[in-house]
C-alpha cells in the first residue's frame, strides 16, 4: 500500500475526493500526510476529521524558498511518502522537491492543458479567461510536476462543454466534478503501476 502526501492551498475538495476512494476501496494506498502552505486551509481540517497528520509549512517562516521547500521535502521523507498529490495547490515546487520525486508528483488543472494553462492561470481566473474567449469545450487534466507552470507529461484529461448559459461558478464547479473523478483515477493508476512514462508520452495500461 502506497504512502500519499498531499499539498494543499485552501478548501481540499481534492484532497476528500482521495480520502472518499481510500475509504471506499477503491484507491489502495494511504494519505501519510497532508501539507499546506497557508494555515487557514480547511484542506487541514480534512485531513484531521480523518486522522490523518496534518502540516502548515509557511513560506514568511523561512529566509528563502529554498529553506521553505526543503521543510516540504524533508515532511515527505519523514513520513516516507512515495507518491506526492497537488490537489490546489499554489506555489512551485523546487527542483530539488521535484528530482526527489521525480514522475511521481501529480497535478491537477482545471482546463485541457496547454490551452489557458502556466504563471497565472488558476482557480476562477482560468474559467473567465476561458469564457471571455469564447471557447466551446474545456476540461480537466491531471499530468506529472516538473520544474514548470503545468508543463509536465500529461497522465489523463477529460473534456467539459461550455453551456450558453454558463458563468464562472457553474463552469467551475462542473470541471471541479471532472478534476475530483480524474484526479481519483490517476492515483489508483499509479498506486497500480499502471503508468509508464517515455519522455512527455504516457501511457497507461488497465
Amino acid at each position: 500500500m502506497k504512502r500519499i502526501g498531499v499539498l494543499i492551498s485552501g478548501n481540499g475538495t481534492n484532497l476528500q475526493a482521495i480520502i472518499d476512494g481510500i475509504e471506499s476501496g477503491n484507491i489502495p494506498g494511504e494519505i501519510a500526510v497532508v501539507i499546506s502552505n497557508r494555515s487557514t486551509a480547511y484542506g487541514l481540517e480534512r485531513a484531521r476529521m480523518h486522522g490523518i497528520p496534518a502540516k502548515c509549512i509557511l513560506k514568511k517562516d523561512y529566509n528563502n524558498d529554498h529553506e521553505f521547500n526543503k521543510a516540504i521535502l524533508e515532511t515527505l521523507q519523514y513520513y516516507n511518502v512515495e507518491l506526492v498529490v497537488l490537489a490546489g495547490y499554489l506555489s512551485i515546487l523546487s527542483p530539488d522537491v521535484v528530482k526527489a520525486y521525480r514522475n511521481r508528483i501529480i497535478n491537477t488543472h482545471c482546463s485541457l492543458i496547454p490551452a489557458f494553462c502556466g504563471k497565472g492561470f488558476y482557480g476562477k481566473k482560468v474559467h473567465r479567461a476561458v469564457l471571455e474567449y469564447g471557447v466551446k469545450v474545456t476540461g480537466a487534466t491531471v499530468h506529472f510536476a516538473d520544474e514548470g507552470a503545468d508543463t509536465g507529461p500529461i497522465i489523463l484529461q477529460q473534456p467539459v462543454a461550455i453551456r450558453d448559459d454558463d458563468d464562472v461558478d457553474s463552469l467551475a464547479q462542473r470541471v471541479l466534478d471532472v478534476e475530483h473523478q480524474l484526479l481519483s483515477r490517476a492515483v489508483k493508476l499509479l498506486i497500480e503501476g499502471k503508468v509508464k512514462v517515455n519522455g512527455r508520452k504516457v501511457s497507461i495500461s488497465e
